[in-house]
C-alpha cells in the first residue's frame, strides 16, 4: 500500500502491508504512506503500529524512508511531542555527561535533580557548567 488515501481510510491494512513488504524494493514508499496514516490514530496504537512498520523496514528502505523525511517538520502533536521528549532527554545526558566530566562521581541527589529538570533549567545549567568551580555552582541558584 503506497498510496495515502487508502492508508488513511484503512491504516490496519497499511500496517500489515509493511510487515509484508516493508524489506521488499517498496518498502520506504510503503512506510511514507502509512506513517502520516497512522498518527492521526489514539496515541498507544499508533506508537505500536509505527514501531511495527519502521521495524519492517531493512536498512536500505529506512534510509530511504529517511532521506524523503529529512527536514521535515513534523505537524502532529503526537510527533512533536516525542521529538521534543528525545531532545529533553539528550539534554539531559549530555549535561550529566558533563558534569562527571568536570567533578567526578555525582551524588545521587545531583543527578535526581537533572533528571527532574526542565528543559530551560537544563539549559541554564549547561550554561554554568562551562565556568563553575563547584557542582553547587552548576545547580544552586546563584546568589
Amino acid at each position: 500500500m503506497t498510496d495515502t488515501a487508502e492508508a488513511a481510510r484503512r491504516p490496519e491494512l497499511g500496517v500489515l502491508s509493511a510487515l509484508a513488504h516493508g524489506a521488499g524494493e517498496q518498502g520506504a514508499n510503503i512506510a511514507a504512506a502509512v506513517l502520516p496514516a497512522i498518527r492521526e490514530l489514539d496515541e498507544d496504537r499508533a506508537r505500536f503500529y509505527g514501531d511495527l512498520v519502521l521495524n519492517s523496514l531493512d536498512d536500505t528502505a529506512r534510509r530511504a524512508l529517511e532521506a524523503m523525511v529529512k527536514g521535515y517538520e513534523y505537524q502532529s502533536d503526537f510527533a512533536k511531542k516525542y521529538v521534543a521528549q528525545g531532545r529533553h532527554e539528550g539534554e539531559r545526558a549530555i549535561l550529566l555527561r558533563q558534569l562527571r566530566a568536570r567533578f567526578g562521581e555525582l551524588p545521587d541527589a545531583a543527578v535526581a535533580r537533572v533528571e527532574g529538570a526542565e528543559i530551560a533549567v537544563l539549559e541554564q545549567w549547561a550554561e554554568r557548567v562551562l565556568s563553575a568551580k563547584s557542582l553547587a555552582e552548576v545547580l544552586d541558584e546563584p546568589s
